[in-house]
This record gives C-alpha cells, structure tokens and sequence, in this order.
C-alpha cells in the first residue's frame, strides 16, 4: 500500500490542541484534539477492501508495514498526527451539549490519480478526549454490521462513507448488548472506514454553541471549497446556497433510504453528513415487511422517532438546527426558512419518480400519487416483504394467492386477497396505458428495485460464525452485495425466516449493537 501517500494536513487548517496529550472531553475554541490509537500488538487482519483501496490510491496489500497501518499500529511519527474532533448534537429530539469522535480517530487523507481526496479514520482504536466514559474499542458484531452494510449501500447506489478493512484487536470487549445489565465479553474489532468528509452537522452545532462564528465560516468555506464546487458565489449568499445544497442532498438521500427500504435507526444531528452520506451505522435495519413505523433500534421505542416512515420529516428537523448553526453567517431567518420550507416539496419530488421507476411507469402522473398511496396501505396491511414484492412485480399476472402468502408475514384472508387483488387491476391498467415499451419498463425496474438486500438475519448468521472462526458466511454476503440487482445466491433472496423474530441483535437492537 502507498503509506507515503497519506498526508494528514487537516491540523494545519484549524485551532486544536497540538500538546499530543489527551484533553479533557470539555473543549472550546478548537475543533479537534490530538488522540493516538491504543495500539493493539496482537491485532491481526481479517478483511481487506482491495478494490477500494486501489479506487483510493493505496494500492494492494503488500506488508507488515500496511498491517500495522490498518491494525493501527503506528510508528510514534505517525501516532503523534492521528486525532479526533469535537462535535455537538441533538439526540432524540432532547440538545447534548458536545459529544465527538470518541471511538473514531483520523488516521489521513490521500489523494488518488484523479485528484480525488478521501480521509481515511480509524473506528474502535481507543479511546479520545471525546469518550466521556467509554473505552473507545468496538466488538466484532458491530464492527462487522457497519464493514459489510456500508458496501452494501455503495453497490445500491446510495450515498455513504466505505468501508476498506477490518481487524481483530486481539483483545476481549466487554458490552452489553441490549442494555439488560448483562453485560458480556466479545471479541474486540477496528475497522479503517473512509469518505471525502466525516463533517456533521454536529460540527457546525458545535461551534454555533461555542459562539465561534469565525471558525463556522472557517469550517464552512472548507467544506465548501473541497465538496461543492457548484458553488461560486460570495459572503452570505454563499453560506445560504450551502444550506440549500445540504438540503438538496440529504433530501437525495432520504429518497433512496426508501427506494432499498433502510432504516438507519438513529438520526441523531452527530449522525448527520454535511455531504448527504449515510454515516454511522448502528442499529440499523433494511425493511422486511413494509412498515412505516417499523424501527429496528429498542432505544427508539415506544416514540419510534426514527422510524422508517419518519425518516424525511427528521432530516427536514435536523436540516432546521443546521440552519440555526449558520445563521451567524447568513443572518437572514426569512430567507433560511424558505429553504426550509422547500425541503418536502424536493423530497417528495424526488421520492415520486423514484416511485415511477420502482413501478416501471413511464412518467409520473397526478393519478399516480394515489396509485402509490394505495400500494402502500396494501403493502403495509399484508405485511408484505418490501424487496420481494417489487421483484414478484415484475410478473403481476403471476400473483396468485401461493405466491402472495410466500412474501407475506402474516396469513393472508380472502378479504386481504381480494384487497390486492383491486390495487393489481388499477396497476395493470396504469401499465398498458404508458408509454413505454415492456422491455423498458422492466429495465427501470430492475435498476431500480435490488434482487439482494443485506437482512439483519444474514449478518446475525454470519457474526456467529465468524465468532465461532468460520469464514464462509462473511465472505459469501461480501460477494453477494458486490451485485445486489443479480440474485446471485437465490437462498438470500426469501423473506426473513420465523425463527428470527425477535433475536435480539437481529430483528432488535440497540445502540449498542
């Protein structure tokens, strides 16, 4: 791997303890502190992005001097750069003063032949400033959810950080994982996770709190600079034209959350990306059956705040805090709320011909909104399985009452048939009046609707074995994510089984998972 490649300048670009010591977790006037790894002599790879780490410049895996950087294990030159920042948020609705980086520390940023940058963090290295009370460690079950589903969201085509390589710590993490007061010994990961930009939201609430209306613009011109080159223009206009640009992508963003049926299941403002990624995956979940008020994080009950259902209109409540962190800088409420205020009109926008497409329709109609609206409300009291659904759509004169109980979780009646039954004809006239030839609209789709969606079940499956030392279940996900519109392994493509309702870090969790 190119290790000389990676350069870690972004000390150089704002005010931050340089003492190389660990601050306490209250800071103000900076926006990072220095954090070396703990550095674990007993780490030992497991998983490494070989494509990805091409993609970004660092080449294949060649030594014991790559291991280590992935392992991070570094030489005292290196470990004296790496460090973490302060961030701020709202949780669950309710303000948390400062929070940070306080199991992920950055590690580098490397530039790729094409003049593409992409910051390189470590996740589970050891605790920061920022870690209040926590260690800093992360377990192999969690370490692995976040490795395998944010490849699984790049190769659906949505937004997202990446993910280049996983390792053993060799250590034994203590956790409880659903809170219980059983808490019990894992076995201890690290990942190497990447993006363009780790900034949050949080980044920016931060400095709103501290009053530090310089460094917002500071952090902001940056952002602006290295991420949103359409932008040109100047002074206050330019901070409001980046707002409107957050907006547009986190709306983006939602938009495709719905079409592959993810709930991230914790949008807190610090899980927030200022570059409209999905970022931070923990008890998150892609739809079985279709509920819009399916949520897959226990913390989240009874409120089911983040509910699959409710995702856009808490991006639109988090987009509101970001305004009021910029409002130093643009100082004008009036014209911020009217960007606001456009945010539904956007996603819905967006969300509607995303509907066009999943439906293979040839352009969006207004008849259409109600033909969505009552698919929903079919799909939702059928309880039928969101991915399998669209791709049984595909053959809608083959919905007999076999194939609609096999992606059914629960036992379907007459009435629940001959429900269906009229929202299948209202489609299918729909169908033979657009414009489009069959084999287009089939083409839409199937580039729209994936054959292979990463269910909790498959990965609890796989973390066991993995546990247990067996291998294959990981790699065979990993291979199968890769091409998620192929059904390259059919025995992933079925509802989830019975057995799994339930499980706790499978169809339940929570934020420790």
């Amino acid at each position: 791997m190119n290790l000389e490649k990676i350069s870690q300048n972004f000390t150089q670009e704002f005010p931050g303890d340089k003492s190389g010591s660990l601050m306490p977790r209250q800071t103000t006037g900076l926006l990072y502190s220095l954090a070396p790894p703990a550095g674990f002599p007993d780490a030992r790879l497991i998983h490494l992005n070989e494509k990805l780490a091409n993609e970004i410049g660092l080449g294949t895996f060649e030594n014991q001097q790559d291991e280590d950087f992935l392992n991070a294990n570094l030489s005292p030159a290196l470990a004296k750069k790496s460090y973490a920042t302060a961030y701020a948020g709202h949780q669950f609705g309710n303000w948390a003063g400062q929070l940070g980086d306080g199991r992920a520390i950055f590690a580098g940023e490397i530039v790729n032949d094409e003049g593409k940058a992409m910051e390189l963090q470590w996740k589970g290295a050891g605790a920061t400033p920022y870690s209040r009370h926590a260690d800093g460690r992360a377990v192999l079950r969690s370490t692995v959810r976040e490795y395998l589903m944010s490849e699984a969201m790049h190769h659906l085509n949505v937004p997202t950080t990446r993910a280049l390589s996983i390792s053993l710590t060799g250590e034994d993490v203590v956790r409880d994982i659903m809170y219980s007061v059983q808490p019990a010994e894992e076995p201890g990961a690290l990942m190497v996770r990447t993006a363009p930009s780790f900034i949050r939201f949080g980044h920016f609430e931060f400095l709103f709190a501290s009053g530090e209306a310089g460094l917002t613009a500071k952090l902001a011109d940056y952002i602006i600079e290295n991420h949103y080159p359409e932008i040109s223009s100047s002074g206050a206009q330019k901070y409001l034209d980046f707002f409107s640009a957050v907006c547009k992508r986190t709306a983006n963003l939602m938009a495709e959350w719905m079409r592959v049926g993810f709930v991230h299941g914790v949008m807190n403002t610090d899980n927030m990306s200022a570059l409209g990624l999905t970022i931070d995956y923990g008890p998150f979940s892609m739809l079985d059956a279709f509920d819009l008020a399916f949520t897959p994080n226990t913390t989240d009950l009874p409120g089911r705040r983040y509910a699959f259902g409710e995702q856009p209109k808490i991006a639109q409540w988090n987009l509101w805090q970001l305004a009021n962190a910029l409002h130093p800088l643009i100082n004008d409420g009036e014209a911020l709320q009217e960007i606001l205020d456009n945010f539904g009109g956007y996603f819905w926008n967006r969300h509607d011909l995303m509907m066009v497409k999943k439906f293979g329709l040839d352009r969006l109609t207004q008849s259409d909104l109600q033909l969505f609206n009552a698919w929903q409300g079919v799909l939702q009291r059928l309880e039928l399985d969101y991915t399998l659904f669209f791709q049984k759509l595909e053959r809608p004169e083959a919905f007999g009452r076999e194939e609609l109980q096999a992606i059914s979780y629960k036992k379907l009646t007459d009435t629940d048939l001959a429900e269906f039954q009229g929202v299948m004809n209202d489609y299918q006239k729909r169908l033979s009046s657009a414009r489009i030839t069959r084999e287009d609209s089939l083409r839409k789709m199937r580039a729209a609707n994936p054959r292979f969606i990463l269910r909790n079940y498959l990965l609890f499956d796989a973390i066991e074995k993995l546990t247990d030392g067996e291998r294959a279940p990981f790699d065979k996900l990993y291979s199968a994510l890769q091409r998620p519109y192929e059904n390259i392994f059919p025995e992933f493509n079925q509802k989830r089984p019975a057995k799994y309702e339930g499980v706790p870090g499978c169809s339940s969790l929570s934020c420790s998972s």
